[in-house]
């Protein structure tokens, strides 16, 4: 296990998340305006109103994503989903974060725990489905990004992380 203590309450991993995805957003997206934000108190739509941002499929939809990360180089907008659990990871919130990635087609959505892959363990490195994790246009398949947060690092475990980044 990666984390000797857990968190008493979710809302303690999504600044540490936040501050993380904006560094990997800064080195991954030279050039591009970076806006990273806890947004898990208001509906997507609202969040993205507020930086000029229209999506009309988000627009009364109710989505409310954990971490939001916004980057901008003129008319193009990329936009990335972290939603943080305090327990280990189920099916549901698999297929909540797709749900919300099949909508919204981000660039990137990461699924992070702070305890353990839970049953996604045996679906993903047994099993091996990570077809589960597709998502996308259908021209593009992109794949959402599970893992383990680590509370000391306060990053991904990447040696949990599936897909490898």
């Amino acid at each position: 296990m990666v984390n000797n203590q857990n968190v008493k309450n979710e809302f303690e991993l999504y600044e540490p998340m936040r501050l993380w995805l904006d560094t990997y957003l800064r080195d991954k997206y030279k050039g591009f305006e970076i806006l990273t934000i806890d947004a898990h108190s208001e509906r997507l739509d609202k969040v993205l109103n507020k930086y000029g941002i229209i999506n009309s499929t988000a627009t009364g939809v109710g989505i409310q994503i954990d971490v939001l990360g916004i980057a901008r180089k003129n008319n193009n907008i990329k936009l990335f989903f972290i939603e943080a659990k305090k327990a280990s990871l189920t099916l549901r919130d698999l297929g909540q974060l797709w749900a919300y990635c099949k909508l919204i087609d981000p660039e990137e959505a990461f699924l992070m725990t702070s305890v353990d892959l839970g049953s996604l363990n045996k679906l993903l490195n047994t099993f091996k489905r990570e077809d589960l994790l597709d998502f996308g246009d259908g021209k593009k398949i992109k794949k959402m990004k599970v893992a383990v947060w680590n509370l000391s690092t306060s990053s991904p475990e990447m040696s949990t992380m599936i897909p490898k980044i």
